[in-house]
């Protein structure tokens, strides 16, 4: 008597499981351009987009809280090929998420985008040559199978489902509303409350004079400050080129100015902290009354871009600053009390709302388990090629954006790089591309150089970088754009390998 398979067996039987030649997860703004790619540079490919969430536009449509904004001018924030046209250099929320779905929606990209589809496992197989990916429904719970030929990972490395929310002494004792930006709830009234954001970051410096237009008082509490720029909503450069350029180069001469230059500024915060130092306070000092305690509430202990810096447009942080609606405390907390904050040393903030603006948590590959031949693959002991790839695992691309410029730079070289393998593998007859390490000189280090809290409290879940090139991140445009648009592909680091299988004789269809 012959067993009957049961119903798991059938569904993930080979006859049974959807192939794809390229699968990209998350539809966010990596995901938008990942697909993009694909689907312009490699027509031939077959693909689709997973997104756990019920909608695109990943950080752009989670997070919902007042104020929220580009924190890179949308010039370089913007995609090369959908140039930005509207004249604000930093823009709102809402219309960058609205410049998301145009995109997906004028290139078709809209249709191959699977919603409420998380990835739970992806496992590759050598001798298949491909990925076996585990998708959960996320209404309904079920499991099921699909393959893939290349897998783009397109999640970012934030944790969608909360953010970094520490320990606060008290907080139990707390009777008023309590939020953390990640989770803003729909249609809060702040009107005539007192405020209190907790936070120096880019959240804090955004949330804060966005409350304090409605609230009674908005109180910005920093255990430490953060160094903040003020920054003109309309970039004088983009304007100035945009009337003298000829319209042909217009658009990239825009992308490429600004991209140097925010490059500029950073290798001299680098080069140069001191002077970098004495150039953001000079700028805060025009902004705010004469003896105001800059020391002690916008001068940080850390050197510029040690840790992101933050911009605000206009400065629309040292207006509420200036007009009172806004204040700005340096000092710790002691305990939350049942009407507010109590500090170390000895305040106490009243507050019918406080809101958590302290960071984010990480998360590498959105929680995917990922294995190679049925072995588990530890992130933490892989390095990173060029930035895009874990090291030993193959045809597996990584779209993570830089820490000190516009995301969608590093983002679009990432996924151009992606489809030169794509097609060097279809052109050669090949089918796996895997960076290979066997260089035993080089030093490993942390991946994103930075020393903000949410990158430390993570470093140990995170990949790291080589101590040089193809595994050093440059956190450089300009670089990255010579190592991935200029470079060989065969650089002895990349092995392409896999030969299509010659298909088996068949005598009976061989002439006598």
């Amino acid at each position: 008597m012959n067993a009957t398979p049961s119903p798991d067996m059938t569904r993930h039987s080979p006859s049974d499981v959807e192939h794809l030649d390229v699968l990209i997860v998350g539809a966010g703004l990596s995901g938008i351009a990942a697909a993009h790619y694909v689907r312009t540079d490699c027509p031939w490919a077959s693909y689709a987009v997973l997104e756990a969430r019920e909608a695109l536009g990943g950080t752009w449509d989670l997070f919902r809280y007042p104020g929220i904004r580009s924190d890179s001018d949308m010039f370089t924030f913007g995609y090369s090929f959908r140039p930005w046209k509207r004249p604000e250099a930093i823009a709102k929320g809402e219309t960058i998420l609205a410049y998301l779905q145009e995109t997906a929606s004028e290139e078709g990209i809209d249709r191959h985008i699977r919603f409420d589809t998380r990835v739970i496992a992806a496992d590759w197989s050598t001798e298949d040559a491909r990925w076996s990916v585990t998708v959960e429904d996320t209404v309904s719970g079920e499991r099921t199978t699909l393959t893939c030929s290349f897998y783009i990972n397109c999640t970012g490395y934030y944790r969608y489902d909360h953010g970094y929310q520490p320990d606060f002494p008290g907080r139990d004792a707390y009777q008023g509303t309590f939020i953390h930006p990640q989770h803003w709830p729909e249609g809060l009234d702040v009107d005539g409350k007192t405020v209190v954001v907790i936070g120096s970051g880019a959240t804090a410096v955004t949330l804060v004079p966005a409350l304090a237009r409605r609230a009674a008082h908005v109180t910005m509490l920093q255990r430490s400050p953060t160094y903040i720029a003020s920054v003109p909503s309309t970039n004088p450069i983009a304007s100035r080129l945009r009337k003298i350029l000829p319209s042909r180069y217009r658009d990239g001469g825009v992308r490429w100015a600004l991209a140097l230059s925010s490059q500029g500024f950073y290798q001299l915060s680098q080069r140069r902290p001191d002077l970098v130092k004495r150039m953001l306070r000079r700028g805060i000092e025009r902004q705010l009354p004469d003896g105001y305690d800059i020391d002690r509430h916008f001068a940080p202990s850390y050197d510029p871009w040690d840790q992101r810096l933050c911009t605000v447009p206009d400065g629309d942080l040292f207006g509420a600053l200036r007009d009172g609606s806004t204040s700005v405390i340096t000092d710790t907390i002691d305990t939350f009390t049942a009407t507010g904050i109590r500090l170390r040393s000895g305040q106490h903030l009243d507050a019918d709302i406080v809101v958590s603006a302290t960071g984010l948590d990480l998360l590498f590959l959105g929680g995917t388990e990922l294995s190679v031949d049925g072995v588990p693959v530890k992130v933490t002991d892989r390095l990173t090629y060029k930035g895009m790839m874990l090291e030993g695992v193959p045809n597996l691309a990584l779209v993570i954006g830089y820490t000190n410029a516009s995301w969608t730079l590093k983002a679009e070289l990432t996924c151009g790089y992606t489809t030169r393998l794509l097609n060097h593998l279809r052109d050669t007859g090949l089918r796996q591309c895997t960076p290979v390490n066997d260089d035993p000189s080089l030093a490993d280090q942390p991946l994103l150089g930075l020393a903000s809290g949410y990158i430390q409290r993570a470093a140990d879940r995170m990949p790291k970088q080589g101590s040089k090139a193809p595994w050093l991140v440059h956190q450089s445009y300009l670089r990255d754009y010579r190592a991935m648009k200029r470079s060989d592909l065969n650089d002895r680091v990349m092995q392409f390998t896999n030969p299509v299988p010659i298909p088996a004789r068949n005598p009976d269809l061989e002439p006598a």
